[in-house]
C-alpha cells in the first residue's frame, strides 16, 4: 500500500483597496484587488489566506461581512475605520462571504474562499431525473474532463486529458458517499490497481490514486449510486400511488 497525504497550500495575504471617491454611489468602482486587478470586489482566494482592507479614500468606511437587506451575519466586521487605516481577516473555512459597507451599502463584494481543488461540476445531472447531482473535487497534475455515470455497473469513468504540470502523479479525488459509495474497486486504463488509499470524511470518500503521466481513463466502481430519483420524484411518486389506490378501492366500493 502506498502512502499519500493531502498537499499543503501555501498562505498568502492579498490587499483590497477602496479607491478616492467610493463614498460617491456615482463612482466608477469601489474596490480595487491587488491579487488580479479587479475592482469588482470579488476576490477567490484558498483557506488560511488573508485579505486587507486599505482606506485610500478621503471618508471612514466599514467592511462588514453579509448585506445591506439582511445585516451583518456576524462573521467579522471592521467598525468604522479611517482613511490610511486597514481592516485584516484571515478565512479558514471553505465558502462565499458577501460584505459591504455599512455607511455607503452600494459598496458590496464577495470573498470566495475554496480549499485549492479543481471543480467537476453537477456529476450525476445526466441520470435517473436530474434533481441528484454533485460538484467533485479533485486535486491532480491534469484535468479530469468528464465523469460518466454508469448505474448498472454502480461505477463513475473519468476521462484524464491536457499535459502534466507536475512529476507528483498522485491523484486525490474526494468523491460525494451520495454519489457514489464503497468499498471501491479502481481501473485505470482497463487494468485493476491495487495502490490507492481511500479516507472518510464526513459524507466524502477521499481516494488518493498512484497515476502515470500517461493515463486516460479512470473507472471507480462503488457498492451503490446516485439514485435513479431525486427525492422530489420519490415524494410526487409516493404520492401518485397512494391516490391511485385510495381511487382504485373507491371504484371497489362502487361496484
Amino acid at each position: 500500500m502506498i502512502s499519500f497525504s493531502t498537499n499543503a497550500f501555501a498562505q498568502s495575504s492579498y490587499d483590497v483597496n477602496i479607491p478616492t471617491g467610493a463614498a460617491d454611489e456615482s463612482a466608477p468602482f469601489f474596490w480595487q484587488s491587488e491579487k488580479d486587478g479587479s475592482t469588482t470586489g470579488v476576490v477567490e482566494i484558498l483557506t488560511g489566506d488573508t485579505i486587507v482592507w486599505k482606506n485610500a479614500d478621503t471618508s471612514f468606511h466599514t467592511v462588514t461581512s453579509g448585506s445591506e437587506t439582511e445585516g451583518f451575519d456576524g462573521i467579522f466586521d471592521s467598525k468604522e475605520f479611517a482613511p490610511g487605516k486597514s481592516f485584516t481577516y484571515k478565512f479558514s473555512d471553505k465558502g462565499h462571504y458577501p460584505y459591504y459597507c455599512t455607511l455607503h451599502p452600494w459598496m458590496v463584494g464577495t470573498i470566495i474562499v475554496t480549499a485549492g481543488y479543481s471543480i467537476i461540476p453537477n456529476v450525476g445531472k445526466q441520470v435517473g431525473d436530474g434533481t441528484t447531482f454533485f460538484d467533485v473535487e479533485y486535486d491532480f497534475n491534469r484535468l479530469l474532463s468528464t465523469a460518466t455515470i454508469d448505474e448498472e455497473q454502480k461505477s463513475v469513468t473519468f476521462e484524464i486529458i491536457g499535459d502534466v504540470k507536475s512529476d507528483n502523479h498522485d491523484l486525490e479525488l474526494r468523491l460525494p458517499s451520495g454519489l457514489v459509495d464503497g468499498p471501491f474497486v479502481i481501473w485505470v486504463d482497463g487494468q485493476k490497481i491495487s495502490d490507492f488509499e481511500n479516507i472518510r470524511e464526513g459524507d466524502l470518500n477521499v481516494l488518493f490514486v498512484s497515476l502515470n503521466a500517461d493515463s486516460k481513463i479512470l473507472t471507480v466502481i462503488g457498492t451503490s449510486i446516485v439514485p435513479e430519483f431525486g427525492p422530489m420524484t420519490l415524494a410526487i411518486l409516493g404520492v401518485s400511488i397512494v391516490s391511485m389506490i385510495v381511487l382504485s378501492q373507491r371504484f371497489k366500493l362502487k361496484i
